[in-house]
């Protein structure tokens, strides 16, 4: 499997720091404030990113430098189109961030208004197109608008810009995955099959090593049964041999919870995706857990999938690696993604153990956070042929591929599983006690 090129740019290690002199002068522009600081980080044709910004009282503090506030993934079109002279509406492209102080909105009914303190700007250059690790800026800048009296800036904000190769396995399902599909990896305009997926939702036989695990029934294919619980659901990846390499099943069925025709987040349908057991043929192992619900919203509905590692330690029995709200209509993206759903311990996050590791951590080195995977599938109701993209360094066999697709089929069956209920309206009958 060859992956295809992506960068990872990084925007971490920030910090603020105002001199004292400042806040008192008027000519700067900058007050006294209690509210903490933010920036708008900006690239063009990606969408804006904010976060927060700590404020360094001491002059000799630093911040950390390897966390990691703000990520954007680029493939090397979206480079190339940067670099073209005048792209954009601006004649080169560049990564801006915008400082401010206090925050949007109100407070006690007095509206709050940001102020500008100053603006971080880095040309995109050549170096960005060279798939090679470089640190583009590591330091203190002067940001402020002004400068004080003796010369010296108001304000300085500390950051450290980073490029990192960060290529990527692009798989694609040939049709829905109800209709048991070929998955193809993606390299270009060529198409090269590489698992097969089967579907059913019917009673497994005895003999099938995961009716340890099964929830089905004789009645799951009986649409009355449908109209009350969805169960039963199972998805086998095949690789070329025709060998099952993953798996993914309903083991908590989806009900409509009491008092309404959804599935609800107090009582969730779930999935467990597993793996063979390399110690003992013909067996599998839990990895993972996908559990999904149906959010109410005023306007459109969100399928919720909140995905769970499973592992032999004790002391991290299930580690909670991604809750993502999905559009019922239009569908959306799964992702695991470190940087976007815990960059607040970005630094510290634990990586996915492949599924051959069962749950030891080391199998894949060092703890990276970052991107993992993404699924993209449609709303319910429509065609879905979900597009998967896997980070090449969570992927060290065929059979660790196998089981992320074992993952995005569940995510996808999960928008499915998820519809209203709808309930078959009984008429009366002539039998009495």
């Amino acid at each position: 499997m060859d992956p295809q090129a992506f960068i990872r740019l990084s925007i971490g290690s920030l910090g603020l720091r105002i001199h004292e002199t400042a806040l008192k002068s008027e000519k700067s522009g900058i007050h006294a404030f209690s509210s903490p600081c933010s920036c708008e980080i900006r690239l063009r044709g990606f969408p804006v990113q904010t976060v927060s910004v700590p404020l360094l009282s001491s002059p000799e503090a630093t911040p950390d430098s390897h966390s990691i506030a703000s990520s954007f993934y680029l493939e090397h079109s979206d480079v190339k189109a940067m670099l073209v002279p005048g792209c954009f509406y601006s004649p080169h492209a560049c990564l801006e961030i915008a400082v401010f102080t206090g925050r949007k909105g109100s407070h006690c009914g007095v509206a709050v208004k940001r102020q500008q303190i100053g603006t971080f700007k880095l040309e995109v250059g050549p170096e960005w197109g060279e798939g090679k690790p470089v640190v583009l800026f590591s330091g203190w800048i002067g940001i402020g608008k002004n400068k004080q009296e003796s010369g010296k800036v108001s304000v300085e904000l500390h950051l450290r810009v980073r490029l990192d190769p960060d290529p990527r396995y692009v798989f694609q399902f040939d049709d829905v995955t109800r209709m048991s599909p070929q998955i193809v990896q993606l390299q270009g305009s060529i198409k090269q099959p590489i698992f097969s997926c089967r579907f059913s939702r019917d009673r497994v036989p005895q003999v099938d090593p995961l009716s340890n695990y099964w929830s089905g029934s004789a009645d799951d294919s009986n649409l009355e049964t449908e109209r009350r619980e969805r169960k039963g659901w199972k998805v086998t990846i095949h690789d070329l041999s025709g060998s099952a390499v993953a798996a993914a099943f309903i083991t908590t069925p989806f009900v409509p919870s009491t008092g309404c025709d959804w599935v609800a987040r107090s009582n969730p349908g779930a999935w467990m995706i597993v793996s063979p057991d390399p110690c003992r043929p013909e067996s599998w192992q839990p990895w993972a857990k996908l559990e999904a619900w149906r959010e109410r919203g005023s306007i459109r509905d969100s399928v919720c999938c909140r995905f769970r590692l499973l592992s032999e330690c004790q002391e991290a029995a299930e580690l909670l690696m991604s809750e993502i709200h999905i559009n019922a209509e239009k569908g959306g993206e799964f992702f695991i993604d470190t940087d976007r759903q815990m960059q607040a311990a970005a630094a510290a996050a634990p990586p996915i153990p492949s599924p051959q590791s069962s749950g030891d951590f080391a199998a894949l080195g060092p703890a990276v956070g970052g991107f993992v995977m993404s699924c993209r599938v449609q709303g319910e109701g429509k065609s879905s042929k979900p597009l998967v993209q896997l980070a090449m360094r969570h992927v060290t066999c065929v059979e660790d591929a196998a089981i992320f697709m074992a993952l995005a089929a569940a995510a996808d069956l999960s928008i499915e599983a998820c519809r209203p209920f709808r309930r078959k309206i009984r008429r009366p009958t002539c039998h009495s006690s």
